[in-house]
């Protein structure tokens, strides 16, 4: 299978509001079957490697909801969103502007603690484990207005897991894949 067929394949697959964000990009050299960095603050552009060497193995159903998946995990991470935890940062960044205006120690050191600790706050949100389920089942969603049944949907993700996995040549799941499969599992009612 030629990668640029495959990738226009991909494309349609995917949910229209990611086609302009997302690019996916052939990278043989990648050890893992597919990978897509978490996007910084203020790019656009989210680019997904695909090693289609371990690609082409995987079935048509798992490589869609794996698409699907990654797709939803890096297109779900929301760093200027107005919540609680930004306005933290905003308020804390302000806060040390000011306190640096007014050459105080100890204020800026309590405006830049929260600061820190509210950036910490928005980047454990965006990477955490209930992002991890929830890219899972927005792919599942988004499977069934691509003409997937649920379950179809839940075990070709499920599948995709245990076949990654091999692919890589890891002997066991990582912690977040375990927990993953327990809940597609739940999902399934198995």
């Amino acid at each position: 299978m030629e990668p640029i067929y495959e990738i226009r394949r991909l494309y349609d697959v995917m949910p229209a509001s990611a086609r302009m964000s997302v690019k996916i990009i052939s990278k043989p050299e990648l050890s893992k079957v597919v990978d897509a960095t978490y996007p910084l603050p203020g790019r656009q552009e989210k680019p997904i490697y695909i090693n289609f060497d371990f690609w082409n193995r995987l079935q048509e159903g798992e490589r869609d909801l794996l698409l699907l998946r990654t797709v939803c995990l890096i297109t779900a991470v929301k760093w200027l969103k107005p919540d609680i935890y930004q306005g933290a940062v905003i308020a804390g960044l302000l806060g040390t502007l000011v306190e640096l205006a007014q050459s105080d120690a100890v204020g800026v050191v309590v405006a830049l603690g929260l600061t820190v600790t509210a950036a910490m706050r928005v980047w454990r949100i965006n990477t955490s484990q209930e992002a991890e389920l929830n890219a899972d089942s927005n792919a599942i969603q988004v499977a069934l207005r691509r003409g997937y049944t649920e379950t179809s949907a839940a075990q070709y993700l499920l599948d995709a897991i245990q076949q990654v996995a091999k692919l890589e040549k890891r002997p066991t799941l990582d912690f977040i894949e375990l927990i993953r499969s327990q809940n597609l599992l739940k999902l399934l009612n198995l």
